[in-house]
């Protein structure tokens, strides 16, 4: 209510970002006087349903933020915001978006946890489009006027209602993120999947946070068995999830995905299934990664969107980059024998150590399709090898040249490998099994 109070007494004028987050039934029209300076509005968690006449007065407005309001459909007086690039509606009640509701400067959209039926055909004419979250809707198609958004890079469609997913999908020249677990269209965990011993919630004993995330929290533990009472405590870390939908899908489809993944050296390993939680929430055992592992990126920023971010003055030696990305490849090339898609392939889901060793992680946005279907399959894998090519993009652009003349050669050959990868024409890239025996050779 500080800040509240601040507007309405003409303290704020000038100012380029506002949040009022403090259950508001009515827009304070004191906002319109900001147009002059105002480029980010945040107005999550008050009780608006619609937007003044008038909106359209802010036309340096960038960013608005509208989650967990009570908007019914998209308010197509954003239309008239002509710099307005991204949009977060995420957990109101919409259940219609207008034609042309959507200012074609959009570059973000976040419309998940509501009640779409239906995208309109219009949403094909914003060219800008780069991530857009749909998860958590009752969505039984897409537009095919979609085909037409050239720049899509990123789409969370878990846990709508669709049967198919389009083909023009597979097309698109920079789409390298996907996730539809949660639809009909999505397969059932693959035969592979791998049964786990349930450790039972008594065996543990839970010690500080190393994280938390969209989907859950993750804790350090001391796992005592009681099965094999002759054993060694473990240190492991323990992933509690919230059981609510994220922005990547429904936290159930994730656990089974960490499962199916099964045992790798570059993925982190699943060791059994939680039982007998006092709170009944579900939740995995993992392998506990020793603190010299960190994140390898940084998730994108506003500004970035798609893109992982790092700190300014981070670079990576030749021989570290080689070895992250001949991890990762082999731990994607596993992934996809087994159909699944990881969907969120990204440095910021990456830990590595100061050599290189590298462990994939945070299943949240991956999904299974039919490994035995070769034309699904290598569309699904190519999709993410894109993704991978702009991870070795990342990488490469952060080398340490240090004895640059040396290891020139080997540059030069990885940069044609990010090149294939990032290749526009989605068939023209190379499989997995291809980016690892290319990497080996590097």
């Amino acid at each position: 209510m500080e800040t509240l109070d601040l507007l309405r007494s003409g303290q704020l004028e000038g100012t380029k970002k506002l949040t009022l987050s403090c259950g508001l039934t009515q827009f304070p029209s004191e906002i319109l006087a900001l147009a002059e300076s105002l480029e980010v509005l945040e107005l999550s968690n008050n009780h608006f349903s619609s937007l003044p006449d008038k909106f359209g007065q802010l036309q340096k407005l960038k960013i608005v933020f509208f989650n967990n309001n009570e908007f019914e459909a998209i308010p197509e007086v954003l239309s008239q915001c002509p710099a307005l690039s991204m949009i977060g509606f995420k957990s109101n009640k919409i259940t219609r978006c207008g034609e042309n509701a959507l200012p074609k400067t959009t570059r973000w959209l976040i419309l998940t946890a509501n009640r779409l039926e239906q995208l309109p055909t219009s949403i094909g004419k914003l060219s800008h489009l780069q991530k857009l979250m749909l998860a958590g809707n009752r969505l039984r198609s897409l537009p095919d006027e979609m085909a037409a958004c050239q720049n899509l890079e990123l789409i969370r469609l878990a846990a709508n209602r669709l049967t198919v997913l389009p083909d023009w999908l597979f097309t698109l020249p920079r789409l390298a993120w996907l996730a539809y677990a949660g639809n009909p269209c999505c397969m059932a965990a693959p035969s592979t999947e791998r049964s786990l011993p349930e450790i039972s919630w008594s065996e543990l004993a839970i010690g500080d946070i190393l994280g938390q995330g969209a989907s859950g929290i993750i804790s350090k533990g001391v796992w005592h068995s009681k099965t094999q009472p002759d054993s060694r405590p473990t240190d492991v870390a323990i992933k509690i999830f919230k059981g609510e939908i994220t922005s990547d899908g429904l936290p159930t489809d994730e656990m089974r995905a960490c499962i199916a993944a099964g045992v790798h050296n570059n993925l982190v390993n699943v060791l059994g299934k939680l039982a007998h939680n006092p709170e009944e929430q579900s939740g995995l055992l993992l392998s506990f990664i020793p603190p010299h592992y960190k994140n390898l990126g940084n998730p994108p920023d506003l500004d970035t969107c798609t893109r992982d971010t790092y700190p300014s003055d981070k670079t990576f030696s030749l021989a570290v980059i080689l070895r992250i990305a001949q991890g990762i490849a082999a731990a994607a090339a596993h992934l996809h024998d087994r159909g699944i898609m990881h969907g969120d392939l990204y440095a910021h889901n990456i830990l590595v150590d100061e050599t290189g060793a590298s462990l994939l992680g945070d299943f949240g946005a991956a999904s299974f399709y039919d490994s035995t279907d070769s034309f699904t399959g290598q569309a699904m894998e190519r999709l993410e090898v894109r993704a991978f090519g702009c991870l070795l993009e990342d990488l490469l652009n952060r080398c340490d040249r240090e004895n640059a003349i040396a290891q020139e050669e080997i540059i030069d050959r990885l940069r044609a490998l990010q090149q294939d990868c990032m290749n526009s024409i989605p068939s023209k890239r190379p499989l997995f099994n291809t980016v690892c025996k290319r990497l080996n050779v590097a």
